[in-house]
Protein backbone atom coordinates (compact mmCIF):
# COMPACT_ATOMS: atom_id res chain seq x y z
CA UNK A 1 0.00 0.00 0.00
CA UNK A 2 0.65 3.79 -0.55
CA UNK A 3 0.68 6.29 2.28
CA UNK A 4 -2.35 7.41 1.07
CA UNK A 5 -3.85 4.00 1.17
CA UNK A 6 -1.92 3.18 4.68
CA UNK A 7 -3.81 6.59 5.90
CA UNK A 8 -7.07 5.16 5.05
CA UNK A 9 -6.59 1.50 6.05
CA UNK A 10 -5.79 3.30 9.37
CA UNK A 11 -8.96 5.18 9.44
CA UNK A 12 -11.31 2.19 8.71
CA UNK A 13 -9.39 0.14 11.47
CA UNK A 14 -10.80 2.91 13.76
CA UNK A 15 -14.16 2.76 12.51
CA UNK A 16 -14.20 -0.82 12.93
CA UNK A 17 -13.48 -0.61 17.01
CA UNK A 18 -16.65 1.68 17.42
CA UNK A 19 -19.89 0.10 19.12
CA UNK A 20 -21.53 1.48 16.45
CA UNK A 21 -21.67 2.12 12.49
CA UNK A 22 -23.32 5.52 10.96
CA UNK A 23 -23.56 5.37 7.32
CA UNK A 24 -21.01 8.00 6.38
CA UNK A 25 -18.60 5.35 7.75
CA UNK A 26 -20.51 2.16 6.38
CA UNK A 27 -19.99 4.01 3.05
CA UNK A 28 -16.30 5.03 3.16
CA UNK A 29 -15.28 1.87 4.17
CA UNK A 30 -17.37 -0.41 1.79
CA UNK A 31 -15.65 1.86 -1.06
CA UNK A 32 -12.33 0.93 0.57
CA UNK A 33 -13.17 -2.31 0.31
CA UNK A 34 -14.33 -2.12 -3.46
CA UNK A 35 -11.11 -0.15 -4.35
CA UNK A 36 -9.03 -3.08 -2.62
CA UNK A 37 -10.84 -6.05 -4.28
CA UNK A 38 -10.67 -4.38 -7.70
CA UNK A 39 -6.97 -4.20 -6.69
CA UNK A 40 -6.57 -7.88 -6.37
CA UNK A 41 -6.04 -7.33 -2.20
CA UNK A 42 -8.87 -9.77 -1.58
CA UNK A 43 -8.26 -10.57 1.94
CA UNK A 44 -7.55 -6.93 2.83
CA UNK A 45 -11.13 -6.49 1.40
CA UNK A 46 -12.65 -9.20 3.62
CA UNK A 47 -10.60 -8.17 6.51
CA UNK A 48 -12.71 -4.53 6.64
CA UNK A 49 -15.95 -5.70 6.03
CA UNK A 50 -15.81 -9.31 8.33
CA UNK A 51 -16.44 -6.86 11.62
CA UNK A 52 -19.51 -5.58 10.62
CA UNK A 53 -21.16 -8.11 8.98
CA UNK A 54 -24.16 -8.52 10.57
CA UNK A 55 -24.57 -4.69 11.92
CA UNK A 56 -24.08 -2.60 8.90
CA UNK A 57 -26.03 -3.76 5.96
CA UNK A 58 -23.22 -2.28 3.36
CA UNK A 59 -20.56 -4.41 5.26
CA UNK A 60 -22.81 -7.70 5.35
CA UNK A 61 -24.10 -6.77 1.57
CA UNK A 62 -20.15 -6.29 0.26
CA UNK A 63 -19.09 -9.62 2.36
CA UNK A 64 -22.34 -11.72 0.81
CA UNK A 65 -21.15 -10.32 -2.87
CA UNK A 66 -17.62 -11.95 -2.08
CA UNK A 67 -19.04 -15.45 -1.44
CA UNK A 68 -21.21 -14.90 -4.02
CA UNK A 69 -18.53 -14.20 -6.61
CA UNK A 70 -16.47 -17.21 -5.00
CA UNK A 71 -19.57 -19.77 -5.42
CA UNK A 72 -19.75 -18.57 -9.21
CA UNK A 73 -16.41 -19.27 -9.91
CA UNK A 74 -16.03 -22.15 -8.24
CA UNK A 75 -19.19 -24.33 -8.61
CA UNK A 76 -18.45 -25.55 -5.47
CA UNK A 77 -21.27 -26.85 -2.83
CA UNK A 78 -19.84 -25.65 0.30
CA UNK A 79 -19.05 -22.19 -1.26
CA UNK A 80 -22.49 -22.40 -2.73
CA UNK A 81 -23.72 -23.10 0.43
CA UNK A 82 -21.70 -19.96 2.15
CA UNK A 83 -23.29 -17.41 -0.18
CA UNK A 84 -26.61 -18.56 0.25
CA UNK A 85 -26.74 -18.37 3.56
CA UNK A 86 -24.21 -14.62 3.72
CA UNK A 87 -27.28 -13.44 0.96
CA UNK A 88 -29.89 -15.06 3.27
CA UNK A 89 -28.24 -13.07 6.13
CA UNK A 90 -28.30 -9.77 4.04
CA UNK A 91 -31.70 -9.82 3.35
CA UNK A 92 -32.80 -10.31 6.70
CA UNK A 93 -30.73 -7.17 7.52
CA UNK A 94 -32.02 -5.32 5.11
CA UNK A 95 -35.53 -5.94 5.75
CA UNK A 96 -34.95 -4.97 8.93
CA UNK A 97 -34.19 -1.38 8.11
CA UNK A 98 -36.53 -1.33 5.23
CA UNK A 99 -39.60 1.30 5.05
CA UNK A 100 -42.87 -0.18 6.68
CA UNK A 101 -45.74 0.42 4.68
CA UNK A 102 -48.49 1.79 7.38
CA UNK A 103 -52.26 0.62 6.70
CA UNK A 104 -53.19 3.17 4.63
CA UNK A 105 -50.32 3.52 2.51
CA UNK A 106 -50.81 -0.18 1.84
CA UNK A 107 -54.40 0.00 0.52
CA UNK A 108 -53.08 3.15 -1.36
CA UNK A 109 -51.00 1.16 -3.47
CA UNK A 110 -53.63 -1.53 -4.10
CA UNK A 111 -55.70 1.57 -5.37
CA UNK A 112 -52.76 3.09 -7.40
CA UNK A 113 -52.69 6.17 -5.06
CA UNK A 114 -49.24 7.92 -5.36
CA UNK A 115 -46.94 7.57 -2.16
CA UNK A 116 -45.70 10.37 -0.53
CA UNK A 117 -41.38 9.12 -0.41
CA UNK A 118 -40.84 12.49 1.71
CA UNK A 119 -41.00 10.58 4.43
CA UNK A 120 -38.65 7.89 3.67
CA UNK A 121 -35.38 8.27 5.40
CA UNK A 122 -31.78 8.03 3.86
CA UNK A 123 -31.11 4.85 5.92
CA UNK A 124 -34.48 3.22 4.34
CA UNK A 125 -33.45 3.82 0.85
CA UNK A 126 -30.28 2.43 1.12
CA UNK A 127 -31.73 -0.59 2.65
CA UNK A 128 -34.37 -0.91 -0.09
CA UNK A 129 -31.22 -1.04 -2.23
CA UNK A 130 -29.16 -3.13 -0.77
CA UNK A 131 -32.61 -6.03 -0.18
CA UNK A 132 -33.11 -5.64 -4.12
CA UNK A 133 -29.42 -6.65 -4.81
CA UNK A 134 -28.41 -9.23 -2.18
CA UNK A 135 -32.55 -10.59 -4.11
CA UNK A 136 -31.38 -10.58 -7.44
CA UNK A 137 -28.00 -12.73 -6.55
CA UNK A 138 -29.77 -15.29 -4.71
CA UNK A 139 -32.17 -15.83 -7.42
CA UNK A 140 -29.48 -16.06 -9.49
CA UNK A 141 -27.33 -18.59 -7.30
CA UNK A 142 -30.88 -20.40 -7.07
CA UNK A 143 -29.81 -21.92 -10.40
CA UNK A 144 -27.22 -23.63 -9.09
CA UNK A 145 -28.39 -23.91 -5.34
CA UNK A 146 -30.81 -26.61 -6.29
CA UNK A 147 -31.93 -28.33 -9.22
CA UNK A 148 -35.52 -28.63 -8.40
CA UNK A 149 -37.99 -27.00 -10.46
CA UNK A 150 -39.58 -25.86 -7.31
CA UNK A 151 -36.29 -23.81 -6.83
CA UNK A 152 -36.33 -22.16 -10.45
CA UNK A 153 -39.97 -20.77 -9.41
CA UNK A 154 -38.72 -19.29 -6.21
CA UNK A 155 -35.60 -17.82 -7.84
CA UNK A 156 -38.17 -15.80 -10.67
CA UNK A 157 -40.97 -15.16 -7.52
CA UNK A 158 -37.82 -13.57 -6.37
CA UNK A 159 -36.53 -11.97 -9.40
CA UNK A 160 -39.93 -9.94 -9.56
CA UNK A 161 -39.52 -8.63 -5.75
CA UNK A 162 -36.30 -7.78 -6.64
CA UNK A 163 -37.56 -5.70 -9.96
CA UNK A 164 -40.32 -4.21 -7.43
CA UNK A 165 -37.47 -3.24 -5.35
CA UNK A 166 -36.47 -1.29 -7.62
CA UNK A 167 -38.72 0.44 -9.29
CA UNK A 168 -39.60 1.61 -5.81
CA UNK A 169 -35.96 2.95 -5.81
CA UNK A 170 -36.91 4.71 -8.90
CA UNK A 171 -39.87 6.65 -7.85
CA UNK A 172 -38.00 7.50 -4.28
CA UNK A 173 -35.51 8.90 -6.35
CA UNK A 174 -37.55 10.66 -8.76
CA UNK A 175 -40.20 12.02 -6.38
CA UNK A 176 -38.62 13.82 -3.58
CA UNK A 177 -36.60 16.44 -2.65
CA UNK A 178 -32.41 15.27 -2.23
CA UNK A 179 -31.00 18.85 -2.43
CA UNK A 180 -29.25 18.48 1.28
CA UNK A 181 -28.87 14.49 0.82
CA UNK A 182 -25.07 13.76 0.54
CA UNK A 183 -25.11 10.03 -0.20
CA UNK A 184 -27.97 10.83 -3.41
CA UNK A 185 -24.74 9.93 -5.68
CA UNK A 186 -25.16 6.37 -4.46
CA UNK A 187 -28.76 6.06 -4.75
CA UNK A 188 -28.33 7.33 -8.01
CA UNK A 189 -25.73 4.78 -9.02
CA UNK A 190 -27.69 2.15 -7.71
CA UNK A 191 -31.21 2.73 -9.24
CA UNK A 192 -29.30 3.17 -12.75
CA UNK A 193 -27.38 -0.01 -12.50
CA UNK A 194 -30.69 -2.07 -11.47
CA UNK A 195 -32.83 -0.49 -13.68
CA UNK A 196 -30.58 -0.53 -16.38
CA UNK A 197 -29.57 -3.98 -16.09
CA UNK A 198 -33.28 -5.36 -15.98
CA UNK A 199 -34.14 -3.62 -19.10
CA UNK A 200 -31.30 -5.25 -20.73
CA UNK A 201 -31.77 -8.68 -19.74
CA UNK A 202 -35.14 -8.81 -20.69
CA UNK A 203 -34.55 -7.37 -23.84
CA UNK A 204 -32.21 -9.98 -24.57
CA UNK A 205 -34.69 -12.53 -24.21
CA UNK A 206 -36.58 -14.25 -27.25
CA UNK A 207 -40.18 -12.68 -27.56
CA UNK A 208 -42.08 -15.76 -26.50
CA UNK A 209 -40.25 -15.46 -22.78
CA UNK A 210 -40.66 -11.58 -23.32
CA UNK A 211 -44.95 -11.63 -23.85
CA UNK A 212 -45.22 -14.04 -20.66
CA UNK A 213 -42.96 -11.73 -18.69
CA UNK A 214 -44.99 -8.88 -19.75
CA UNK A 215 -48.03 -10.53 -18.49
CA UNK A 216 -47.19 -11.04 -14.97
CA UNK A 217 -45.63 -7.09 -15.04
CA UNK A 218 -41.87 -7.04 -16.39
CA UNK A 219 -40.71 -4.99 -19.26
CA UNK A 220 -37.20 -4.03 -20.84
CA UNK A 221 -35.69 -2.12 -23.89
CA UNK A 222 -32.27 -2.65 -24.83
CA UNK A 223 -31.67 1.21 -25.27
CA UNK A 224 -33.09 2.25 -21.87
CA UNK A 225 -31.15 -0.33 -20.13
CA UNK A 226 -27.87 1.05 -22.13
CA UNK A 227 -28.50 4.97 -21.51
CA UNK A 228 -29.18 3.79 -17.21
CA UNK A 229 -26.54 1.87 -17.20
CA UNK A 230 -24.14 4.70 -19.27
CA UNK A 231 -25.72 7.22 -16.82
CA UNK A 232 -24.31 4.98 -13.95
CA UNK A 233 -20.69 4.55 -15.50
CA UNK A 234 -20.24 8.47 -15.04
CA UNK A 235 -21.23 8.96 -11.60
CA UNK A 236 -17.59 8.14 -10.80
CA UNK A 237 -18.10 8.80 -7.01
CA UNK A 238 -21.06 6.37 -6.69
CA UNK A 239 -20.49 3.38 -4.53
CA UNK A 240 -21.95 0.87 -7.24
CA UNK A 241 -20.59 3.25 -10.19
CA UNK A 242 -18.37 -0.49 -10.31
CA UNK A 243 -21.35 -2.35 -11.32
CA UNK A 244 -22.40 -0.29 -13.91
CA UNK A 245 -19.02 -0.66 -15.40
CA UNK A 246 -19.01 -4.64 -15.40
CA UNK A 247 -22.61 -4.90 -16.39
CA UNK A 248 -21.36 -2.66 -19.98
CA UNK A 249 -18.24 -4.78 -19.88
CA UNK A 250 -19.96 -7.85 -19.82
CA UNK A 251 -22.65 -7.29 -22.31
CA UNK A 252 -20.62 -5.36 -24.96
CA UNK A 253 -17.55 -7.76 -24.39
CA UNK A 254 -19.49 -10.86 -23.86
CA UNK A 255 -22.73 -11.59 -24.56
CA UNK A 256 -23.56 -9.44 -27.47
CA UNK A 257 -20.77 -11.77 -28.84
CA UNK A 258 -22.62 -14.88 -27.63
CA UNK A 259 -26.45 -14.52 -28.39
CA UNK A 260 -26.22 -12.10 -31.42
CA UNK A 261 -24.73 -11.40 -34.86
CA UNK A 262 -23.80 -7.56 -33.40
CA UNK A 263 -21.05 -5.51 -32.37
CA UNK A 264 -20.61 -4.56 -29.22
CA UNK A 265 -19.84 -0.80 -28.60
CA UNK A 266 -16.04 -1.62 -28.33
CA UNK A 267 -15.04 2.27 -28.30
CA UNK A 268 -17.36 2.62 -25.02
CA UNK A 269 -15.43 -0.57 -23.94
CA UNK A 270 -12.16 0.99 -25.03
CA UNK A 271 -12.97 4.33 -22.41
CA UNK A 272 -13.95 2.74 -19.80
CA UNK A 273 -11.24 0.36 -19.76
CA UNK A 274 -8.61 2.83 -19.80
CA UNK A 275 -9.67 4.63 -17.01
CA UNK A 276 -10.35 1.16 -14.92
CA UNK A 277 -6.69 0.19 -15.58
CA UNK A 278 -4.93 3.54 -14.45
CA UNK A 279 -7.23 3.44 -11.27
CA UNK A 280 -6.76 -0.99 -10.64
CA UNK A 281 -3.29 -1.29 -13.10
CA UNK A 282 -3.16 -4.64 -11.83
CA UNK A 283 -6.61 -5.53 -11.05
CA UNK A 284 -7.39 -9.22 -12.57
CA UNK A 285 -11.04 -8.27 -13.66
CA UNK A 286 -9.80 -5.24 -15.72
CA UNK A 287 -7.12 -7.49 -17.11
CA UNK A 288 -9.66 -9.88 -18.61
CA UNK A 289 -11.85 -7.53 -19.99
CA UNK A 290 -8.49 -5.55 -21.87
CA UNK A 291 -7.96 -9.15 -23.04
CA UNK A 292 -11.62 -9.73 -24.26
CA UNK A 293 -11.38 -6.13 -26.05
CA UNK A 294 -8.52 -7.28 -28.15
CA UNK A 295 -9.98 -10.63 -28.91
CA UNK A 296 -13.22 -8.86 -30.03
CA UNK A 297 -10.95 -7.19 -32.19
CA UNK A 298 -9.37 -9.98 -33.63
CA UNK A 299 -5.66 -9.06 -32.16
CA UNK A 300 -4.92 -12.54 -31.22
CA UNK A 301 -1.36 -12.19 -29.67
CA UNK A 302 -2.40 -8.96 -27.86
CA UNK A 303 -5.31 -10.39 -26.25
CA UNK A 304 -3.43 -13.60 -25.12
CA UNK A 305 -0.91 -10.94 -23.46
CA UNK A 306 -3.66 -9.69 -21.54
CA UNK A 307 -5.37 -13.28 -20.60
CA UNK A 308 -2.20 -14.34 -19.23
CA UNK A 309 -1.17 -10.87 -17.34
CA UNK A 310 -4.72 -11.24 -15.60
CA UNK A 311 -3.98 -14.89 -14.92
CA UNK A 312 -0.76 -13.85 -13.40
CA UNK A 313 -1.83 -10.96 -11.57
CA UNK A 314 -2.76 -13.05 -8.22
CA UNK A 315 -3.10 -16.19 -6.79
CA UNK A 316 -5.62 -15.79 -3.83
CA UNK A 317 -8.63 -17.03 -6.19
CA UNK A 318 -6.82 -19.64 -8.35
CA UNK A 319 -10.66 -19.81 -9.85
CA UNK A 320 -10.64 -16.80 -11.52
CA UNK A 321 -7.78 -18.19 -13.76
CA UNK A 322 -10.02 -20.69 -14.82
CA UNK A 323 -11.88 -17.62 -17.06
CA UNK A 324 -8.61 -16.70 -18.72
CA UNK A 325 -8.13 -20.10 -19.63
CA UNK A 326 -11.20 -20.70 -21.25
CA UNK A 327 -10.12 -17.85 -23.52
CA UNK A 328 -7.10 -18.97 -24.29
CA UNK A 329 -8.35 -22.19 -24.82
CA UNK A 330 -10.29 -20.18 -27.47
CA UNK A 331 -7.78 -18.30 -29.25
CA UNK A 332 -5.34 -20.91 -29.67
CA UNK A 333 -8.32 -22.32 -31.66
CA UNK A 334 -8.86 -19.77 -33.80
CA UNK A 335 -5.06 -19.94 -34.81
CA UNK A 336 -4.94 -23.28 -34.76
CA UNK A 337 -2.62 -23.40 -32.14
CA UNK A 338 -4.39 -26.88 -31.36
CA UNK A 339 -1.43 -28.30 -28.74
CA UNK A 340 -1.96 -25.13 -26.66
CA UNK A 341 -5.68 -24.68 -27.04
CA UNK A 342 -5.58 -28.56 -25.86
CA UNK A 343 -3.04 -27.49 -22.81
CA UNK A 344 -5.49 -25.16 -21.78
CA UNK A 345 -8.97 -27.69 -22.11
CA UNK A 346 -6.72 -29.98 -19.70
CA UNK A 347 -6.09 -27.48 -16.89
CA UNK A 348 -9.91 -26.57 -17.26
CA UNK A 349 -10.81 -30.31 -16.97
CA UNK A 350 -9.11 -30.80 -14.00
CA UNK A 351 -9.51 -27.96 -12.16
CA UNK A 352 -13.19 -26.36 -12.87
CA UNK A 353 -16.36 -27.73 -11.85
CA UNK A 354 -18.39 -25.86 -13.81
CA UNK A 355 -19.10 -28.39 -16.60
CA UNK A 356 -16.93 -31.42 -17.43
CA UNK A 357 -18.68 -32.48 -19.89
CA UNK A 358 -17.97 -29.17 -22.00
CA UNK A 359 -14.71 -29.34 -20.97
CA UNK A 360 -14.04 -32.57 -21.88
CA UNK A 361 -15.27 -32.51 -25.25
CA UNK A 362 -13.18 -29.22 -26.27
CA UNK A 363 -10.79 -31.68 -25.18
CA UNK A 364 -11.41 -34.06 -27.29
CA UNK A 365 -12.43 -31.84 -30.05
CA UNK A 366 -8.76 -30.26 -30.08
CA UNK A 367 -7.10 -33.48 -30.19
CA UNK A 368 -8.67 -34.74 -33.15
CA UNK A 369 -7.49 -31.56 -34.98
CA UNK A 370 -3.68 -32.60 -34.88
CA UNK A 371 -2.16 -34.59 -37.58
CA UNK A 372 -0.95 -37.05 -35.26
CA UNK A 373 -1.26 -38.30 -31.61
CA UNK A 374 1.04 -39.15 -28.94
CA UNK A 375 0.53 -42.81 -27.14
CA UNK A 376 -0.65 -40.56 -24.46
CA UNK A 377 -3.05 -38.24 -26.42
CA UNK A 378 -4.35 -41.52 -27.18
CA UNK A 379 -5.40 -42.60 -24.11
CA UNK A 380 -6.40 -39.47 -23.23
CA UNK A 381 -9.21 -39.74 -26.40
CA UNK A 382 -10.07 -43.29 -24.84
CA UNK A 383 -10.67 -41.60 -21.56
CA UNK A 384 -12.54 -38.86 -22.57
CA UNK A 385 -14.92 -40.89 -24.92
CA UNK A 386 -15.97 -43.08 -22.15
CA UNK A 387 -16.18 -39.71 -19.00
CA UNK A 388 -17.72 -37.00 -21.14
CA UNK A 389 -21.50 -38.85 -21.32
CA UNK A 390 -21.19 -39.43 -17.32
CA UNK A 391 -19.74 -36.03 -16.76
CA UNK A 392 -23.46 -34.84 -17.51
CA UNK A 393 -25.08 -32.33 -15.09
CA UNK A 394 -28.47 -32.16 -14.76
CA UNK A 395 -30.81 -28.93 -13.71
CA UNK A 396 -34.48 -29.16 -13.08
CA UNK A 397 -34.32 -32.49 -13.92
CA UNK A 398 -32.73 -31.29 -17.69
CA UNK A 399 -29.66 -31.24 -19.33
CA UNK A 400 -27.89 -28.16 -20.20
CA UNK A 401 -28.45 -28.02 -24.18
CA UNK A 402 -24.56 -27.21 -24.90
CA UNK A 403 -23.46 -30.75 -22.88
CA UNK A 404 -26.25 -32.27 -24.73
CA UNK A 405 -24.63 -31.49 -28.06
CA UNK A 406 -21.31 -32.88 -26.71
CA UNK A 407 -22.34 -35.98 -25.20
CA UNK A 408 -24.51 -36.42 -28.97
CA UNK A 409 -21.10 -35.59 -30.59
CA UNK A 410 -19.03 -37.61 -29.03
CA UNK A 411 -21.82 -41.00 -29.66
CA UNK A 412 -20.83 -39.74 -33.22
CA UNK A 413 -17.21 -39.86 -32.61
CA UNK A 414 -17.73 -43.94 -31.65
CA UNK A 415 -19.91 -44.97 -34.25
CA UNK A 416 -17.99 -43.48 -37.06
CA UNK A 417 -14.67 -45.40 -36.07
CA UNK A 418 -13.24 -43.13 -34.34
CA UNK A 419 -13.80 -39.84 -36.30
CA UNK A 420 -15.73 -36.06 -36.65
CA UNK A 421 -15.88 -33.92 -38.97
CA UNK A 422 -13.83 -30.73 -37.99
CA UNK A 423 -15.52 -30.88 -34.53
CA UNK A 424 -12.93 -27.65 -33.15
CA UNK A 425 -13.65 -25.38 -36.13
CA UNK A 426 -17.79 -26.81 -35.14
CA UNK A 427 -17.50 -25.70 -31.71
CA UNK A 428 -15.92 -22.31 -32.95
CA UNK A 429 -19.09 -21.89 -35.01
CA UNK A 430 -21.84 -22.56 -32.35
CA UNK A 431 -20.16 -20.61 -29.97
CA UNK A 432 -20.40 -18.00 -32.44
CA UNK A 433 -16.86 -17.10 -32.86
CA UNK A 434 -16.93 -16.69 -36.25
CA UNK A 435 -17.56 -13.22 -36.46
CA UNK A 436 -13.57 -12.98 -34.65
CA UNK A 437 -12.48 -14.94 -37.46
CA UNK A 438 -14.07 -12.15 -39.58
CA UNK A 439 -12.13 -9.64 -38.42
CA UNK A 440 -8.87 -11.17 -39.85
CA UNK A 441 -8.46 -12.20 -43.14
CA UNK A 442 -5.78 -14.36 -42.93
CA UNK A 443 -7.38 -16.58 -39.38
CA UNK A 444 -10.68 -16.75 -41.83
CA UNK A 445 -8.67 -18.17 -45.05
CA UNK A 446 -6.71 -20.72 -42.66
CA UNK A 447 -10.29 -21.89 -41.49
CA UNK A 448 -11.71 -21.42 -44.88
CA UNK A 449 -8.72 -24.12 -46.58
CA UNK A 450 -9.49 -26.53 -44.01
CA UNK A 451 -12.67 -26.86 -44.81
CA UNK A 452 -12.56 -27.21 -48.59
CA UNK A 453 -9.76 -30.13 -47.65
CA UNK A 454 -12.47 -31.56 -45.77
CA UNK A 455 -14.82 -31.02 -48.72
CA UNK A 456 -12.69 -32.17 -51.23
CA UNK A 457 -12.08 -35.88 -49.02
CA UNK A 458 -16.04 -35.81 -49.80
CA UNK A 459 -15.83 -35.41 -53.26
CA UNK A 460 -13.33 -37.94 -53.52
CA UNK A 461 -15.73 -40.36 -52.04
CA UNK A 462 -13.50 -40.77 -49.04
CA UNK A 463 -16.67 -41.21 -46.21
CA UNK A 464 -19.52 -42.96 -49.33
CA UNK A 465 -21.10 -44.75 -47.86
CA UNK A 466 -21.93 -43.80 -44.18
CA UNK A 467 -25.23 -43.28 -42.62
CA UNK A 468 -23.50 -39.81 -41.39
CA UNK A 469 -22.15 -39.37 -45.31
CA UNK A 470 -25.23 -36.44 -45.93
CA UNK A 471 -24.86 -34.94 -42.23
CA UNK A 472 -21.11 -34.73 -42.53
CA UNK A 473 -21.66 -32.95 -46.45
CA UNK A 474 -24.28 -29.98 -44.95
CA UNK A 475 -22.64 -29.46 -41.84
CA UNK A 476 -19.30 -28.92 -44.03
CA UNK A 477 -21.68 -26.35 -46.61
CA UNK A 478 -22.90 -24.82 -43.40
CA UNK A 479 -19.28 -24.17 -42.27
CA UNK A 480 -17.88 -22.85 -45.47
CA UNK A 481 -21.10 -20.48 -46.15
CA UNK A 482 -20.63 -18.93 -42.61
CA UNK A 483 -16.78 -18.71 -43.31
CA UNK A 484 -17.63 -16.76 -46.81
CA UNK A 485 -19.54 -14.63 -45.41
CA UNK A 486 -17.44 -13.65 -43.21
CA UNK A 487 -14.50 -13.12 -46.24
CA UNK A 488 -17.15 -10.85 -47.61
CA UNK A 489 -18.47 -13.50 -50.43
CA UNK A 490 -22.35 -13.02 -49.62
CA UNK A 491 -23.19 -14.25 -53.29
CA UNK A 492 -20.86 -17.87 -52.92
CA UNK A 493 -21.77 -18.21 -48.89
CA UNK A 494 -25.45 -17.34 -50.40
CA UNK A 495 -25.27 -20.71 -52.72
CA UNK A 496 -23.41 -23.14 -49.72
CA UNK A 497 -26.10 -21.85 -47.27
CA UNK A 498 -29.27 -22.80 -50.08
CA UNK A 499 -27.16 -26.12 -50.49
CA UNK A 500 -27.92 -26.87 -47.00
CA UNK A 501 -31.66 -26.50 -47.30
CA UNK A 502 -31.59 -28.78 -50.61
CA UNK A 503 -30.27 -31.00 -48.69
CA UNK A 504 -32.87 -31.45 -45.71
CA UNK A 505 -34.64 -34.63 -46.15
CA UNK A 506 -31.24 -36.11 -46.81
CA UNK A 507 -30.49 -35.26 -43.19
CA UNK A 508 -30.84 -38.00 -40.67
CA UNK A 509 -29.14 -37.06 -37.41
CA UNK A 510 -27.86 -33.09 -37.24
CA UNK A 511 -31.08 -31.53 -37.39
CA UNK A 512 -29.88 -28.37 -36.02
CA UNK A 513 -28.00 -27.62 -39.88
CA UNK A 514 -30.72 -26.56 -41.77
CA UNK A 515 -32.18 -24.39 -39.27
CA UNK A 516 -28.93 -22.46 -38.19
CA UNK A 517 -27.50 -22.35 -42.02
CA UNK A 518 -31.49 -20.59 -42.95
CA UNK A 519 -30.24 -18.12 -39.69
CA UNK A 520 -26.98 -17.28 -41.55
CA UNK A 521 -28.81 -16.96 -44.90
CA UNK A 522 -30.65 -14.54 -43.57
CA UNK A 523 -27.83 -12.26 -42.54
CA UNK A 524 -26.37 -13.16 -45.59
CA UNK A 525 -29.26 -11.33 -47.57
CA UNK A 526 -29.97 -8.55 -45.38
CA UNK A 527 -25.78 -7.52 -45.61
CA UNK A 528 -27.37 -6.82 -49.55
CA UNK A 529 -30.19 -4.84 -48.74
CA UNK A 530 -32.49 -7.78 -48.89
CA UNK A 531 -34.06 -7.55 -45.45
CA UNK A 532 -38.28 -8.30 -46.28
CA UNK A 533 -36.44 -11.72 -46.98
CA UNK A 534 -34.37 -11.84 -44.72
CA UNK A 535 -37.07 -11.20 -42.13
CA UNK A 536 -39.56 -13.85 -43.45
CA UNK A 537 -36.90 -16.73 -43.39
CA UNK A 538 -35.81 -15.96 -39.70
CA UNK A 539 -40.12 -16.01 -38.92
CA UNK A 540 -40.14 -19.29 -40.99
CA UNK A 541 -37.23 -21.00 -38.79
CA UNK A 542 -38.73 -19.90 -35.23
CA UNK A 543 -42.58 -20.96 -36.29
CA UNK A 544 -41.42 -24.26 -38.48
CA UNK A 545 -38.50 -25.76 -36.57
CA UNK A 546 -38.55 -27.29 -33.60
CA UNK A 547 -36.71 -29.99 -30.90
CA UNK A 548 -32.89 -29.58 -32.33
CA UNK A 549 -29.65 -29.16 -30.62
CA UNK A 550 -28.95 -25.81 -29.15
CA UNK A 551 -32.36 -24.09 -30.37
CA UNK A 552 -32.33 -21.53 -27.05
CA UNK A 553 -29.15 -20.74 -28.62
CA UNK A 554 -30.81 -19.89 -32.10
CA UNK A 555 -33.85 -18.34 -30.99
CA UNK A 556 -31.30 -15.98 -29.11
CA UNK A 557 -29.99 -14.99 -32.44
CA UNK A 558 -33.43 -14.73 -34.22
CA UNK A 559 -34.75 -12.43 -31.48
CA UNK A 560 -31.86 -9.67 -32.01
CA UNK A 561 -31.47 -10.41 -35.64
CA UNK A 562 -35.46 -9.61 -36.23
CA UNK A 563 -35.25 -6.38 -33.87
CA UNK A 564 -32.03 -5.27 -35.69
CA UNK A 565 -33.67 -5.72 -38.97
CA UNK A 566 -36.74 -3.84 -38.23
CA UNK A 567 -34.96 -0.94 -36.34
CA UNK A 568 -33.30 -0.54 -39.72
CA UNK A 569 -36.39 -0.73 -41.42
CA UNK A 570 -38.13 2.16 -39.70
CA UNK A 571 -34.81 4.53 -39.63
CA UNK A 572 -34.99 4.21 -43.70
Amino acid sequence: MDDSEDEIFEDACEFQVRDELDLDTALLESKFAVDLFFNNKFDEARNILAPWVGKSMYHTMGHAVFQFLEAMLTFDQEAIMKASQALKGCISLCNYYRRKLTLSESIGKMIVKKSNYEHVSSEEIHAELCYAEALLLKSLLAFIEDETLVSFIKAGMKIRSCFNSYKECSNILKSRDWSHEKHVVHIQSGVHVGIGAFNLMISLLPSRIIKLLEFIGFSGSKEIGLNELKAGYKLHEGIRQVLSVMTLLTYNLIVVYVLSHEEGDLELANEILCLQLKSYPDGAWFLYFKGRLEFMKGNISEANEWYIKSWRSQSVWPQFHHLCFWELMWTNSLIQNWTEAAFYASHLLKDSKWSKTIYGYQKLSVLLMLESLTPEQEQQLEMLTKSIPEWRQRFAGKSIPMEKFCVRRCERYILQKKFLVLPAIELIYVWNYFKILGKKWDLCHAVYKLILRALADFDRGKFAGSEFENDNRALLLLLKGSCLAQMKSPLQAEDCLKKVATMEKLIKHDRFIVPFSQVELALVLHSQGKTDTALYILDNVKKNYTGYSLESRLHFRIHSAMLDFYKKKSTK
